[in-house]
C-alpha cells in the first residue's frame, strides 16, 4: 500500500505517495550511504518524487524554487548535487535557503564553479573555447567566492565540494606531472575542515600518481561515471576504494551512460520518468564499492543524473536495492 504524503508545500509542491516497499528500502539502507540525484527540477518525476497538482505536473520553474523540500522527504534521498553552482557562485544566504529546506542528516554535494576548473572561457552558445581563463586554479578566488560562502550557508549540511575539471586539452595534458602538481597545489591551500573531491574527464589522469597527489593535498577522488571515463570498477581499483584499510570516503557522480553523448541521452530519455537503458555494470560496481566503504565506517555520497539510465530517481532505487540485497541476503541453504 502506498503511503500518502504527510506534508504539503505552501507553494504547491507536494511529495508523491511512496510505496511501502520503498519506505522499507530506505530504512534498510546503511546510514553512512547517501544517495541522491543531480538537481531536482524535473516535471517528469511526477508520481516518482512529486505529487501532481490538479492532475498536472508542477512546472520546472516551480520545482526549481520550491521542490527541494518535497524531494528531501523521499526515504532514499539523503543528498542532492547542487549543479547550478558550476555556472555561477551563490551567496551564503542562497546556500542557507537551500539548507533550510532539508532535514538534519541531509548533506549537499556542491559543484565548484567552472571559473576555477576550466582552463578556458567558453562561448555561451557553442561551448567552444573563446580565450584563456584568468581564474583557472586561482585558489584565492575559489575560497572567497565559493568555499567560504558554501560552508557558511550550508553549515552541517555541507557535504563534498566537488571540483570537476572538464577535458583539459592537449596543451595541459602534454606535461602530466606539472598538471597534476598544479591541481594538487590548488587543492592544498583550500581551508581545512571541508571535504574536497576532484573529478576529471581525462582518463589518462586516473592513476597512482594522481591519487597520491590528491591524498597529499587533503582531497579525495570523485568517481566519474561518464562515457569519456574508464569503468567505475577500474577507477575504484586505482584509488583502492574497496580495500578494508582505505580511509577515503566514496564520492561518485553517475553522469552519463557509456557510449552516449549528453544531448543525445537527454533527447532519448526525456521526460526522465522511466529507465531506458539500464547500466548493470556500473550499478553493480557502485553497490560493491559503497558496501565496502559503509562496512568500514566510511561515508558514501553517490549522485545520479537522468542521463545515466533514463530516470535518476529510479536509478537511485535500483542502486539501493542492489546494496540492500547484498547486505541483508539470507544465507544459502547447504
Amino acid at each position: 500500500m502506498a503511503q500518502l504524503p504527510l506534508f504539503a508545500d505552501a507553494d504547491g509542491v507536494d511529495p508523491a505517495p511512496i510505496a511501502a516497499a520503498v519506505q522499507r528500502l530506505g530504512t534498510a539502507l546503511p546510514g553512512r550511504i547517501r544517495l541522491g540525484t543531480s538537481s531536482w527540477s524535473f516535471p517528469g518525476w511526477t508520481g516518482l518524487v512529486y505529487a501532481d497538482r490538479n492532475g498536472k505536473p508542477a512546472r520546472e520553474q516551480v520545482l526549481a524554487r520550491h521542490g527541494l523540500a518535497a524531494y528531501a522527504r523521499h526515504p532514499l534521498f539523503r543528498t542532492v548535487s547542487l549543479d547550478r553552482t558550476f555556472y555561477a557562485p551563490l551567496t551564503p544566504e542562497e546556500f542557507a535557503g537551500y539548507a533550510a529546506q532539508v532535514p538534519e542528516g541531509f548533506q549537499f554535494v556542491v559543484k565548484a564553479p567552472a571559473a576555477f576548473t576550466d582552463p578556458v572561457i567558453r562561448h555561451s552558445g557553442s561551448g567552444e573555447a573563446a580565450r584563456d581563463n584568468p581564474t583557472f586554479l586561482d585558489a584565492s578566488a575559489a575560497v572567497s567566492t565559493f568555499v567560504r560562502p558554501a560552508l557558511a550557508g550550508l553549515g552541517s549540511k555541507a557535504g563534498p565540494l566537488v571540483f570537476q575539471f572538464p577535458p583539459l586539452g592537449r596543451r595541459l595534458l602534454t606535461d602530466m606531472p606539472r598538471l597534476v602538481a598544479r591541481i594538487a597545489a590548488f587543492m592544498a591551500v583550500l581551508p581545512r575542515g571541508a571535504l574536497y573531491a576532484v573529478e576529471v574527464r581525462d582518463p589518462q589522469l586516473i592513476g597512482g600518481d594522481f591519487a597520491a597527489a590528491l591524498h597529499d593535498a587533503g582531497a579525495v577522488p570523485c568517481l566519474a561515471i561518464h562515457a569519456r571515463m574508464p569503468p567505475v570498477a577500474e577507477q575504484a581499483a586505482v584509488f583502492g576504494l574497496e580495500r578494508r584499510d582505505c580511509p577515503l570516503p566514496v564520492i561518485a557522480r553517475w553522469n552519463l551512460h557509456a557510449g552516449r553523448g549528453y544531448e543525445e541521452a537527454k533527447a532519448d530519455y526525456f521526460p526522465f520518468n522511466r529507465l531506458v537503458e539500464e547500466d548493470l555494470e556500473s550499478r553493480t560496481a557502485l553497490a560493491r564499492v559503497a558496501r565496502a566503504a559503509a562496512a568500514s565506517d566510511r561515508d558514501v555520497f553517490i549522485t545520479i543524473n537522468n542521463k545515466a539510465e533514463g530516470s535518476a530517481p529510479l536509478s537511485v532505487q535500483r542502486l539501493a536495492e542492489a546494496m540492500v540485497a547484498e547486505t541483508v541476503a539470507p544465507p544459502t541453504a547447504s
